[in-house]
Formats: structure tokens, C-alpha cells, sequence
């Protein structure tokens, strides 16, 4: 998703010399989660006055000519170019975050896209321009060619080519990527020189180790080279946070504090580094501390995100260390805001259940239980609990239809063990071990527009707003958890352009989470209609499960994976229904 906090996911870049291996430094700031959002804008954002800030997505640079062992500036370039996007003050999604979304639509992800598909990309990700561009080197030189594509109006850029000593690389993409943005509409705020101002100072041997340790698919490699690029660059904050990313990874928690701690606070990845501090603190049952380190984040986002406070994720987290210091009812609170924001997700009314449970509510625990299975129907360990919260209350009758019913899904040993209290009677500590932490944050949606947009959605529409900044101001009331706000502006996107897919996927998602099971599944396959998705049809595939369509759902899954054949959800819902039956008839009511 479009990258955090001018976070670069990303950027390295080169290549050395001939006399070393041409090795060509990094392009690769930091390696981002899949789950990475959008920048925010800041005072070096060179947006004109009264315009919404555009979005970017730079797909990997061609070899054209080329040594093979500088295949890795393939990815090198794109990610260097956005990092400096990033430091220029615009919106780009990351290499994780493009990578992520083309896998969901079974797009490639590799270097040789047509300009079909071009489209394509920046059409399902709703950005305004698409970068890309191609290398090769002759003798010692080498030549950078860059474009630009944009969707609205629809216009290809003439290539922009830059050439020089390989050893250059760093210097030509700057001036490269300069004249490209100038070239998109010829009024770029920036001079080169305030433009290179802006960048980083790069050292290339260490940007040589950084890439290769990104890219790196050996773990202890990883570690090796990333720790060898902060040895030449001790002060370099991608490199810190890279890896305390990689032992993070690792689940060595105490080493990816030690290097997050690193990170300052002027650092774009800064936010993300408290988020993943707060984890490992979790993690290490340091739960006072991770309490602060998730406040701490949630006022680093009040100045930056609209409603950054209120990603669930956050929430969670912070709910689950608050819960660990006996504050119930605050934890509760939290979580049930993270429920609210997030209705297609189990985990939350999950982690209430526990807490329910933790407080002798056995009737309250088996209401979340219900409503997380009902969310995540092939999650054993929902159905388990459930289970086992009826039986707490003494609701035998239920207890057992669930246990038929989990039968039919599962299997005769499908469910998973459930013991409420350890050998040395110890309850909570047993619960706390089941609690389900986030680990990785999205804060995709929630970015506020920029400051000198206009403020409502009529002065929006006065200044000509498009279909596609409608979406995104939806999706951001979305992921606020203002519903209505969100329906308007869905539906005055499909007032203007009434196929438009993405509007039709917004309104699906509300209609689910008010219960409007029937009216989702017409939104979503008016979505379909338009374009096809892998992601839309698992969560289509979803409805008809809770709806006990168990035929539709297993149709549904397979067509997304026959899309996007490595899309994980699809997999995973997919493996669940072809190994059951379709599940029993919920038991009626709740008993009192």
C-alpha cells in the first residue's frame, strides 16, 4: 500500500566499479509489511495549493542490457525511486505494498509489464501515475531511462534517459527522476537542487549491503549484510530499522528492540518502529512498557492521520498490554472500538471472549466466541472456545450442537485442546498465552487528505473531485468507522461513474458489516461485473460461508485462486472447505 510517514519501503541503490563486481549499491529502503500506508503530507510536499496530493506506484526496472548479476537493480531501481519520491513530500506505494496488491488481482509482480497492464496496476491501486523504466550498461557506462504514465488525463511521458560511469548511479537517478516529474505536467515545484537537497546522502558500499541483505533469502545472510551496512553507515536509519525488522522476523524480540531504539524520531518509519517496539514488549511480557510505547504511537499519528488512534490494530495491542495490568474495563473499551473498525475480523471479539472469560462472564465469552466464529467459520480455536464458554454457563444443550456441528466442519479431532487453567492452577496467565497480538500494522486509509484540500465533500466536488478521490475519502470514513460518510461517497462515485468497481467493493464492505448479508453480495458482484479480483471473491466467499452457502463459497474461492493462484486467504479458505462439510445449522438462540 502506498508508504507510511514519507517512509520509503525502501530505497537503495549501486554499483560499485568494475574492479569490485559492479556491484551496484541499493535500492531498497527499508523492507516494508504488506501492510504499509500511504505518507503523510508534510511541509515538503510540493502539491500545488487546493490540490489533493497524487499517488504513485513504481513498478521494478527493466534489464536491457545489462550484466545478469545486476539483475537486482531490477528491484534496486524501483525501490530507490521510491524512496526518493517519499523524500520529495509524495505519495508512492511501497515495493511490498504494489507486490501485495497485484498478487490479490493475479497481476505479475516481475519487470515486464505491457502498458495494458500498466493500467491495469494503476487502476486497481487508484494511483494517478505509474513510473517505471529500464537500465543497461555498455563498457562502463550506464544508461537509466525512466517514464511516467498518466491516468487522468490518460497520457504516456516521453522517456527521460540519463548515462554515465556506473559508479554515478546515484547521482544520474536523482536528475533522472527530477526531469521525469517535470515532465509530468512541466510545473514541478522543485528545482533540481532543492529537489537533491531533499535526498539523503548515500554511501554506496553500504547501500550494496543493505539491498543485498533485503534481498537476501537466507535469514542469517540477511543479518550479515544489513549488519555490515550499519558498521559503514552507524547513523543510516533504514539500515536500523531494517534490522530491527529482520530479527523481529526472527522472533529474537530483545535484538529488534535494541535496533528500533536506533530509530529517531525525525525517521518517516518512526511510527512503524514504535508499533513493532510495542510488540516485541508484549512479546517479552513487558507490559507497562508496551502500553506507553502504543500511546506514544497513537499521539505520533494524532498530528499525522486522521483518526490514526483508532487503527485496530493499535487498539488491540494496546488493549492486550492494558488487560495484562488488570484493566479490564479499558481494554474492553479498546477492543471493542478495534471490533467496530474491523467487522470482517475475528480476533477482536476473539480477544473479548478471553477477557470475558478472564472475569467470570462465561455467557458474555461465548457471545464473542460466537461472533468471532461467525467471522472466521474454518478457525477451530473460535469454535473450541465457544464450546467451551457454553459449557462455563452451564448451556449444555447448546455446548453440544455446536460440538456436532464442529464435527461436520473439522472433523471428529478438528478442534483443538482447551485448557482454561495451567497445571499450577494459574487461569489467567493460561488466557494471556492465547491472546492474539497484531503484528503488523495498516494504517492504509487512514491518512488525512492534505491540509489545503478542500474541507468537505460538496467543496470536493466543486473542484472537480474525481471518482477515484471520492474512493479514497471512502475508504478512509470507512476505515474510521464512519459508515454513513462513507456510503456518500461510494455512491456519488458510482453517480459519476457507475461500473466504478471499487465503489461498488466499498459499499459491499458496509452492507457486511451491518448484517446486510444479501445486499453485500449484489454490491460485490456489481464489483465483479466491472473487475474481476481474487481478493473480492474470498470475501464474497466469505459471506456465502456465514450464510451456509457452502457450495457458492467453495465456487468463489476457486476462482480466485484459479485468478491469483498464490493468494494466501483464497488458499486457506479454500483448504478449509474442500477438507469439510458444510457446517451444521447454527443453534437458535442464546439462552439466558
Amino acid at each position: 500500500m502506498p508508504r507510511s510517514f514519507g517512509r520509503p519501503r525502501i530505497g537503495e541503490l549501486l554499483v560499485k566499479a568494475v574492479s569490485v563486481s559492479l556491484i551496484a549499491g541499493a535500492v531498497c529502503v527499508a523492507q516494508q509489511p504488506a501492510t504499509a500506508a500511504k505518507p503523510a503530507t508534510s511541509a515538503n510536499s510540493p502539491a500545488a495549493s487546493g490540490t489533493p496530493q497524487k499517488i504513485y506506484v513504481v513498478l521494478p526496472f527493466e534489464n536491457a542490457g545489462a550484466p545478469a548479476k545486476l539483475d537486482w537493480l531490477s528491484e534496486g531501481l524501483e525501490e530507490l525511486t521510491i524512496e526518493r519520491l517519499t523524500t520529495a513530500g509524495e505519495q508512492v506505494y511501497s515495493h511490498a505494498g504494489r507486490a501485495a496488491e497485484l498478487e490479490r488481482y493475479g497481476l505479475p509482480s516481475g519487470s515486464a509489464f505491457s502498458h495494458a497492464t500498466m493500467l491495469r496496476i494503476a487502476e486497481d491501486l487508484d494511483a494517478d501515475y505509474v513510473i517505471y523504466g529500464k537500465y543497461a550498461v555498455k563498457g562502463a557506462v550506464l544508461t537509466l531511462e525512466m517514464r511516467i504514465l498518466s491516468m487522468n488525463p490518460l497520457s504516456l511521458r516521453p522517456a527521460v534517459q540519463e548515462s554515465g560511469p556506473v559508479e554515478s548511479l546515484m547521482d544520474l537517478h536523482t536528475r533522472l527522476l527530477w526531469r521525469t516529474l517535470s515532465s509530468r505536467d512541466g510545473r514541478y515545484a522543485l528545482s533540481l537542487a532543492d529537489f537533491t537537497k531533499r535526498q539523503r546522502p548515500l554511501r554506496l558500499d553500504a547501500f550494496e549491503q543493505y539491498s543485498r541483505g533485503l534481498q537476501a533469502a537466507d535469514a542469517d545472510a540477511k543479518l550479515r549484510q544489513l549488519h555490515e551496512a550499519v558498521r559503514l553507515a552507524p547513523d543510516w536509519p533504514d539500515a536500523n530499522f531494517a534490522l530491527g525488522e529482520a530479527y523481529f522476523a526472527k522472533k529474537d524480540y530483545n535484538a529488534a528492540l535494541a535496533w528500533f531504539f536506533k530509530v529517531p524520531k525525525t525517521y518517516d518509519r518512526y511510527p512503524e518502529a514504535l508499533f513493532f517496539s510495542g510488540v516485541c514488549r508484549l512479546q517479552l511480557n513487558q507490559a507497562d512498557h508496551a502500553e506507553e510505547d502504543f500511546h506514544n504511537l497513537q499521539e505520533a499519528l494524532k498530528s499525522t492521520i486522521a483518526n490514526g488512534a483508532d487503527a485496530p490494530e493499535i487498539l488491540n495491542n494496546l488493549a492486550i498490554a492494558q488487560a495484562r495490568q488488570g484493566k479490564v474495563a479499558t481494554a474492553q473499551a479498546n477492543l471493542r472500538r478495534a471490533a467496530d473498525l474491523a467487522p470482517g475480523e475475528d480476533d477482536y471479539s476473539f480477544n473479548l471472549g478471553l477477557l470475558a472469560l478472564q472475569s467470570d462472564d462465561a455467557a458474555a465469552a461465548a457471545d464473542y466466541f460466537r461472533q468471532a466464529a461467525e467471522r472466521e467459520p474454518d478457525s477451530a480455536q473460535d469454535r473450541a472456545l465457544l464450546i467451551r464458554s457454553l459449557e462455563k454457563a452451564e448451556k449444555n444443550g447448546e455446548a453440544d450442537q455446536e460440538r456436532e456441528a464442529a464435527k461436520e466442519a473439522f472433523g471428529p479431532n478438528g478442534l483443538p485442546p482447551i485448557q482454561l487453567v495451567d497445571s499450577s492452577g494459574q487461569r489467567n496467565e493460561t488466557l494471556a498465552r492465547l491472546t492474539r497480538i497484531k503484528a503488523e500494522l495498516d494504517l492504509s486509509g487512514l491518512r488525512a487528505e492534505p491540509a489545503d484540500a478542500p474541507a468537505s465533500t460538496a467543496a470536493a466536488a466543486a473542484a472537480g473531485d474525481t471518482p477515484a478521490a471520492r474512493v479514497r475519502r471512502g475508504r478512509q470514513e470507512l476505515s474510521a468507522g464512519n459508515m454513513d460518510a462513507a456510503e456518500k461517497e461510494f455512491r456519488a462515485a458510482l453517480a459519476t461513474e457507475p461500473d466504478n468497481a471499487a465503489a461498488h467493493r466499498g459499499l459491499g464492505e458496509i452492507e457486511r458489516h451491518q448484517g446486510k448479508m444479501d445486499d453485500a453480495v449484489k454490491e460485490l458482484q456489481a464489483s465483479l461485473a466491472s473487475r474481476d479480483s481474487a481478493e473480492v471473491r474470498t470475501i464474497l466467499a466469505k459471506i456465502y460461508l456465514e450464510q451456509k452457502k457452502t457450495d457458492l463459497a467453495r465456487a468463489e474461492a476457486e476462482k480466485a485462486l484459479k485468478l491469483a493462484p498464490n493468494y494466501a486467504q483464497a488458499k486457506q479458505l479454500l483448504d478449509h472447505l474442500q477438507n469439510s462439510k458444510a457446517p451444521a445449522k447454527k443453534p437458535g438462540g442464546g439462552g439466558a
